[in-house]
């Protein structure tokens, strides 16, 4: 049974029982409607979190995770909690951010692709990059590209052709790609990847081959590169399509059923939207189409929870710290912009969107833990999931988990029930520590879990460090964000051995990404490339391009509901130096005048020299891509305000336990704090233990924490630890 909404884990939110303005406003919805919900599916929980718009008061509930359908656990979730009283018709909003796509991809559990591609050009997706990577791929003596998500024995040539200006150089010839289309389906495909030569100049041909698929291969997912990515450069162009070929069906089948289940219990608003990984959110129908957009979908929303905790909290440059079940994400977001990239990979495979500029490590609560044949302890990168999950859940597990060895440390405690509903067992975490890692190693229990817990540690930290100082940011003006059920638990430690001066964990930190949906406005992004110099350009050609964009979106957006008030566009252009096999992407205006263009060339070298160190004020500049970004704004679940602290600190101590530091090398008697009871004001000095009901967060020796007037939790290192 799922927990009804606790009211102790209930935020008032700011202006008191009045509505924000605009609330009443919400797409769709009407005076009566009153209800917002965001759900976060994660590998071991899936997190709700409620929004009462007329009171502004929002509340927290964790569920179970179904792997085999995260549907199941959604719709059920949405079930008990009507059952609590709130009545289907009052919900006007659902946002999901969802991992489907990505295990999808990341576990080749994907579509049978056939992909048809211009006559001549069938090598094309093997060849890739002609590249065997890069980082530590350069070193690795036994590296292997990754195996291709469409064999040769389903890639097809189609007799069209198309050159570098957009001229026509071969017709497409219809009866060719109709025996093509027929030739992958009858080899098994499930969805086709339609990918021409030029085709982001004229994309006709795709179109016309596409309406051709529908009809010759009914039941197969059809994507075109000319809809997913019509951007300059074949292969980046061909993986992202095909990406999205492989991963579309997966997702629409999904959604079908997520949205099947919730229509079955009433809760049917105008759009119900999908995390995306630009940072924004997607209709139903629109990811459906653009799987593609989704393959960060998880994290993406802690990203904008963040943003908005930074915002409200004056802390503009923030790394973001999300250790889950399974994984541990980290961002970089600096000035309250988070990074965002259009050359990604997941998975080994180009994905050429722009996505939040996340990276992931396998370093969750559920990571396994084990000696290997050479007696050497690994962490990770398999996980126990939500099935059987850790031993100590008591389901089965028998490997030694992050969230087993936290137990036995004594930084979670078997009296307090994790996520509100699960009572973990010390001697089932114990016996497997021993058996699977301490005895092979001749150390005892507490070493060897702790030797765990700082293996999975440094594994996190080396990932701040990838998207911080490697790219030349100074931590030491950074607050790191924890969240995720298991990351307040780790990121005082990170923090102290990366030198960040402070840690935030949000009033909620387990619900933290659940709670970025209902701060997140719809996005779409929208990309031409057209190849010309920028002195020749002239502002009406720009104009032109971008007309064509903004009607585009403002008609995409129309008719998902949204009135041009609540819609905002932000054009953008992809500039480089001749000659360079690169471009910077420099926001510029739709209709610009000739002091415009100006302006763009010298904001373009400035740009160059920040990110290069150097720049070429007399060297030719081409422009190569125009990008539009729309938005449909929502509006945002305002943070609390709380009133300060009227007792002293102390009385928010529930008990006190033995915690085993690595900083002492033994245990030591910690107080433990009910988060429920710490108000603004409150300050306590580590080592310490903050419980509540989905997050458990640990100060270490050395730093102090209070509470501010949102509810946050500052952690502060002081000092050294002293014993």
């Amino acid at each position: 049974m799922m927990s009804r909404p606790t009211p102790g884990f209930t935020r008032q939110a700011s202006g008191d029982c009045a509505p924000e303005s605009g609330f009443l406003r919400q797409i769709g919805g009407n005076k009566m409607s009153r209800y917002r919900v965001a759900v976060d599916t994660g590998g071991t929980f899936s997190d709700f979190v409620i929004q009462d718009v007329q009171s502004g008061r929002w509340s927290i509930i964790k569920v179970p995770s179904t792997p085999a359908d995260p549907s199941l656990a959604i719709v059920s979730g949405v079930r008990e909690l009507l059952q609590s009283g709130i009545h289907a018709g009052d919900v006007c909003f659902f946002s999901h951010g969802t991992t489907v796509a990505t295990n999808a991809l990341l576990e080749g559990k994907g579509a049978r692709v056939g992909l048809l591609v211009t006559e001549g050009f069938s090598a094309t997706y093997l060849v890739g990059h002609q590249a065997r990577g890069h980082g530590e791929a350069l070193f690795d003596l036994l590296f292997e590209k990754p195996i291709p998500l469409v064999p040769p024995s389903r890639t097809m040539e189609v007799p069209e052709r198309v050159d570098s200006a957009g001229t026509v150089v071969c017709p497409l010839d219809l009866q060719g790609a109709g025996r093509a289309i027929t030739a992958v389906r009858d080899a098994g495909a499930e969805a086709i990847a339609i990918c021409f030569l030029f085709s982001f100049l004229y994309p006709e041909h795709e179109r016309q081959v596409r309406a051709l698929a529908e009809e010759l291969a009914p039941g197969c997912y059809i994507t075109a590169s000319a809809d997913v990515l019509p951007l300059v450069r074949e292969y980046p162009r061909m993986s992202t399509t095909v990406v999205n070929a492989y991963i579309g069906p997966i997702l629409a089948k999904y959604i079908r059923r997520l949205g099947s289940g919730l229509d079955d219990v009433g809760v049917t608003p105008p759009q119900r939207y999908i995390m995306q990984s630009n940072g924004g959110t997607g209709t139903f129908a629109h990811t459906a189409r653009q799987a593609v957009s989704t393959v960060l979908s998880g994290p993406a929303g802690g990203v904008m929870a963040a943003v908005e905790l930074g915002r409200t909290a004056g802390l503009p440059d923030l790394i973001t710290f999300d250790m889950g079940g399974t994984s541990c994400d980290v961002a970089l977001i600096h000035g309250l912009q988070p990074g965002l990239t259009t050359k990604g990979a997941v998975a080994g495979w180009d994905v050429a969107v722009p996505m939040l500029d996340i990276h992931t490590v396998s370093a969750g609560g559920g990571t396994i833990a084990r000696v290997d044949t050479h007696g050497v302890l690994r962490v990770g990168p398999d996980s126990a999931g939500a099935d059987p999950g850790p031993a100590s859940y008591g389901l089965g597990g028998r490997e030694v988990t992050v969230t087993d060895c936290n137990l036995s440390l004594g930084f979670l405690s078997s009296r307090h029930l994790l996520a509100g509903r699960v009572r973990l067992n010390p001697d089932l975490a114990a016996d497997v520590i021993q058996r699977n890692v301490a005895a092979p190693l001749g150390l005892g229990l507490p070493e060897a879990a702790a030797g765990v817990v700082r293996l999975v540690e440094v594994q996190m930290a080396e990932a701040v460090k990838a998207i911080s100082t490697r790219r030349g940011y100074d931590v030491r003006g950074f607050t790191l964000v924890a969240f995720g059920g298991a990351g307040p638990i780790h990121a005082g430690r990170v923090a102290l051995e990366l030198g960040i001066p402070q840690v935030l964990v949000p009033p909620a930190p387990g619900c933290n990404s659940a709670l970025g949906l209902l701060m997140t406005d719809v996005r779409h992004d929208y990309v031409r490339s057209r190849l010309s110099p920028l002195r020749t350009l002239a502002p009406a050609d720009v104009a032109g391009l971008f007309g064509e964009l903004l009607d585009e979106a403002a008609a995409t957006l129309a008719a998902e509901g949204f009135t041009p008030d609540q819609i905002e566009m932000e054009p953008a252009l992809d500039l480089r130096y001749a000659g360079q096999g690169y471009e910077l992407t420099v926001p510029g205006l739709a209709a610009p005048a000739a002091a415009d263009l100006a302006d763009l060339r010298t904001r373009f070298d400035s740009a160059h020299r920040q990110a290069f160190g150097h720049a070429a004020p007399e060297a030719p500049v081409e422009v190569v891509s125009y990008r539009l970004t729309a938005w449909g704004r929502v509006p945002r679940v305002p943070l609390p305000q709380l009133p300060p602290a009227r007792e002293p600190v102390a009385g928010a101590v529930k008990e006190r336990r033995a915690v085993y530091l690595l900083e002492f090398g033994r245990y030591v008697d910690c107080p433990v704090y009910d988060r429920a009871r710490l108000a603004p004001g409150h300050a306590f000095a580590g080592p310490a233990v903050v419980e509540q009901l989905d997050a458990t967060t640990v100060v270490y020796p050395g730093q102090q924490a209070t509470v501010d007037s949102t509810g946050n939790l500052l952690i502060r290192t002081q000092g050294g630890p002293v014993a």
